[in-house]
C-alpha cells in the first residue's frame, strides 16, 4: 500500500466464486473522487445507473457525487489497484472494523452516504 496527504493506492483482490457480488451497496462519496486500474481479471461496475465491466490494463474512475458499486466480473480472482483519498481509506478501515454495524452513519462520518 501507498499512503500519503493526498492519497492512497491498495493493491486488493477480490477473490475467487465472488462473481457478481458487490463489494459494498450502492453509495456515493460527496467531496472524494476515486479509481480503479485492473490489473488480472475483470470488475464489473455499476456508475450513476450505467452497468460495464473493465478488463485487465484498463481503469475506472469516479468523481465525488456520483453513485457506484463495484464487484469481482468473473469466477476466478480479479487483482485491482484502488486509488483513493485518504478520507475513503479510513472509511473502508471503519467498515471492516469487526464491530462495525451501523454502516450509513460511518459512511456519513466519511463524507459519504450509503444508497443502498
Amino acid at each position: 500500500m501507498i499512503v500519503s496527504e493526498s492519497f492512497v493506492v491498495a493493491d486488493w483482490t477480490a477473490r475467487r466464486g465472488a462473481k457478481g457480488h458487490r463489494v459494498t451497496g450502492l453509495h456515493r462519496h460527496l467531496a472524494d473522487d476515486e479509481a480503479w486500474i485492473v490489473l488480472e481479471g475483470r470488475l464489473g461496475f455499476e456508475v450513476d445507473g450505467l452497468q460495464s465491466e473493465v478488463p485487465a490494463g484498463e481503469s475506472m474512475l469516479v468523481e465525488r457525487g456520483t453513485p457506484h458499486t463495484w464487484w469481482n466480473a468473473q469466477d476466478e480472482p480479479t487483482r485491482y489497484l484502488l486509488v483513493m483519498t485518504p478520507r475513503i481509506h479510513s472509511l473502508i478501515e471503519a467498515l471492516h472494523q469487526s464491530e462495525a454495524s451501523d454502516f450509513a452513519r460511518i459512511f456519513a462520518e466519511h463524507e459519504s452516504e450509503l444508497l443502498e
